[in-house]
């Protein structure tokens, strides 16, 4: 029978057509962690077609029904079988809604798991926006449905990098309305949000620069009043507060500096501002974290790549680091 504090995270399946299952396997074929602190949340007959494909022969899948079924001897990957996938439809690489709604019952599964403590945090491949739409599920990305099925009102969106860490004051909404719904108290709760998540990665105080949301931060007013009314106001409040932040810094110059080791994180004003920088330097190997929610969960910081999926050609190097930080954070 499982120990409830031995398994430390479970990975969603993600959608079936894409990398997900692929992405998944890969990384346990390189023994990254041991399968005794990990369950896999899915589709049974998804990864064992996966894993025929990748030939896997350094461990064997085992499915599980329940969480204490799962069996903790070396060279064993738990599958916890949802059967939510009939493989007689089912098309591999193709956008389907029938993908889309076991890529969102596997994140509700996983969800009610950790909120149980029967997992300590959730590890999750990628979905489809489009396959999630068309199965019924209106949600922009994990990132709300997590925050939505929780209950969790103050969230926000961290992406993580050796090299470059960028937290989100808006994420999946338009440019225009990320700026017309810019306010201190979200650039507050969000620097608060950097502060409590980096204090542990950094292990001591975190310095967090915040990023302007107008070309050099607005010049005084020149090119825009938003960092004079919202953004100057939060990082006075915060440091005010005893968090190390300063700024807003002009976005086209803030991300250099991080990477050069001035800060720990950057605050983005809005989803590209952050993930442009991101992508750039760590396309393999960001990490996606949700902060803010009941529980840790991370994320690769890519989609399911249809266009080469079940092809045995996806990188596993994000799914790595996400598994990785989620364990450190659940640590």
């Amino acid at each position: 029978m499982a120990n409830r504090k031995s398994i430390i995270c479970g990975i969603t399946m993600g959608d079936p057509s894409g990398i997900g299952p692929e992405i998944i396997l890969k990384s346990f074929e390189k023994s990254i962690i041991s399968s005794k602190k990990v369950v896999i949340i899915a589709d049974f007959n998804i990864m064992a077609a996966s894993y025929s494909i990748l030939n896997i022969k350094s461990f064997r899948l085992n499915v599980v029904r329940n969480i204490s079924d799962c069996k903790f001897d070396r060279g064993l990957l738990n599958i916890l079988d949802l059967q939510l996938v009939n493989m007689n439809e089912f098309q591999p690489a193709i956008l389907q809604p029938g993908s889309g709604n076991a890529a969102f019952e596997c994140i509700r599964k996983a969800i009610e798991l950790a909120r149980n403590g029967e997992i300590g945090a959730i590890v999750t491949a990628p979905l489809n926006k489009e396959a999630l739409h068309m199965a019924g599920h209106k949600y922009p990305g994990h990132t709300e449905i997590l925050a939505d099925l929780t209950g969790t009102m103050n969230y926000a969106m961290l992406l993580y990098d050796k090299k470059l860490s960028v937290i989100h004051v808006s994420t999946h909404v338009s440019l225009m309305e990320s700026i017309t719904g810019l306010r201190r108290e979200r650039i507050e709760r969000v620097i608060e949000l950097a502060y409590g998540t980096m204090k542990i990665l950094c292990g001591g105080e975190p310095r967090i620069a915040v990023a302007g949301l107008n070309p050099h931060a607005g010049e005084n007013g020149m090119f825009g009043n938003e960092e004079i009314m919202e953004i100057v106001p939060a990082v006075k409040n915060m440091k005010g507060r005893g968090i190390n932040v300063e700024g807003p810094f002009p976005p086209d110059t803030v991300f250099l500096q991080a990477v050069k080791g001035r800060y720990d994180i950057v605050v983005a004003m809005y989803h590209d501002q952050g993930h442009i920088p991101l992508k750039l330097l760590g396309f393999n190997s960001g990490v996606n974290v949700t902060v803010g929610l009941p529980f840790v969960r991370t994320s690769v910081d890519h989609g399911t790549a249809f266009e080469i999926a079940w092809q045995g050609k996806a990188s596993d190097g994000s799914m790595i680091e996400a598994i990785k930080l989620a364990v450190r954070l659940a640590g």
